[in-house]
Parts: C-alpha cells; structure tokens; sequence
C-alpha cells in the first residue's frame, strides 16, 4: 500500500470512529505547522461539512495565525479562531507565586497546550465531534506531546506516520508550500523549535524508527532512548490501584 492508499484508509477509519461513537464529525487544533494541516484537510475529506479547525492563538507567533488562515482559505476549511490569551494570563496570575522559576517555561508551555485542549472538548462536545490529534510516530515514540494537552484527544490518525512522511502527505495533500518548509515549531514560546528541543534532527529520529541505527551517532540514540523510557507514562492508560478483594 502505497501513501496515498493509507491517507484513504485514514480517512475510512476516521468515518469509521465517528459512526462508532454516535457523533456527528470532527474537530482538529489548527497551529500553522504540518502536521495539524494534514490531519485538518484529512478531517475534512472524512466529513466535508462536519469539521470543524479550531486556531487557538495563546500569544503565539503571528506567522502561526498567518499560516493556519492561508490554509484555512485556500483549502475552504471551516474554521473558528478562539483567542486565549486573556485566559492564559489569568491563569499565570493566579499560579505565579507558585511557580517554579527554573521550570516556568515548560509549567506555561504545557499550561497553554491544556488551555487548547480544554477549548477543543468544549467546541467538541458543542457540536457532537471527536477530537482528532495530530502526534505523528516520532512524537509519540519520544513523548513529544502534552499529557493531557495535545495528547488528550479521541482519534491519532497520523500516529504510525513518520515525520518524513506527514512532510510526503502534506505534499499529496496539497499544503501550502510556506507550512512544508517552515521549521517544525510547537509555538510555546518564542524561538522554540522542536529539533532545537529535542537536540537531535527529526530525519535522525526516522532513521532510529526505522531501525537503521549504524547511521546514528550513539549519543542521539542514548538521546532517544532516555526520552521514549522517560515519557513511558504518557502512553499507557492511567495506573489503576490493584483490584480489592472484599470478604464476603
């Protein structure tokens, strides 16, 4: 099966989850990066009219609102922008004394990615949609997500793609050429990066998924190991306390 046939059965499999859960359609975070835009026009082949691309700016960079309306016109998606900057800062205010400094980045970071996802739910249940995530293989093999934030959704369809081949979707896809090219960026703060993040290149990452490890240095690998076995937790389903036996 070649790409272009598994983004066809994605699209099936999303019907098919839809109709298992009595819902209606679909709803997707929509960022300006590529992998949100390939699950965004793959919901919208599911349900044509019942989707729904949700851009949650939450002082994010203008070029991410830029990029989502471009695609959001050209593609004709239907599209809400819901402005949560007010929000977040409540929420800062109200956590600051708490904080610890030398983690504040990653503590607001995440904050913002479950102000999204807490907005999703809200339209989701709204509509009767499923919310559909956009972690690809390599993000989840490496927990490159937000428990409970982008990782807290109904549907992974691009879960078994690597990131080389959401990069190939796009293009089948037709995405708009700036999303393809731009940096892959998860916008929590300024001059974020994902490689910058991870200290090692998504290409590197595939080529370890792929299992062609002799083309990795050691250090990347031991890299990505501590990182998959660090972010174990995030892909199991919560820790349950053993079953109690009670006396009769």
């Amino acid at each position: 099966m070649n790409l272009e046939q598994y983004l066809d059965e994605i699209i099936k499999f999303l019907q098919s989850e839809v109709k298992k859960a009595n819902a209606k359609g679909l709803i997707v975070g929509l960022s300006g990066g590529v992998d949100s835009a390939v699950v965004a026009l793959l919901i919208k082949k599911a349900f044509p009219n019942d989707h729904l691309a949700l851009i949650m700016p939450c002082f994010s960079p203008d070029i991410d609102l830029e990029y989502a309306n471009n695609l959001v016109n050209i593609h004709k998606l239907n599209a809400k922008v819901v402005n949560l900057n007010n929000v977040f800062l409540s929420f800062k205010k109200t956590l600051e004394t708490e904080i610890n400094i030398e983690k504040s980045k990653l503590i607001l970071g995440n904050l913002k990615a479950r102000l999204r996802m807490n907005t999703l739910y809200a339209y989701a249940q709204n509509h009767n949609y499923l919310v559909v995530g956009t972690d690809n293989s390599d993000e989840w093999h490496i927990g490159y997500f937000t428990k409970y934030g982008d990782g807290g959704v109904d549907l992974l369809p691009i879960i078994h793609l690597l990131k080389k081949d959401v990069f190939a979707a796009a293009k089948i896809l037709k995405v708009n050429e700036e999303i393809i090219i731009r940096k892959p960026t998860a916008g929590l703060w300024d001059g974020q990066t994902d490689e910058m993040e991870m200290q090692f290149k998504y290409e590197q990452l595939d080529q370890y998924l792929l299992g062609n490890k002799s083309l990795i240095l050691s250090s990347v690998i031991n890299k990505i190991e501590f990182m998959h076995q660090n972010s174990a937790h995030k892909r199991i389903p919560v820790p349950q306390a053993p079953k109690w036996t009670r006396k009769k």
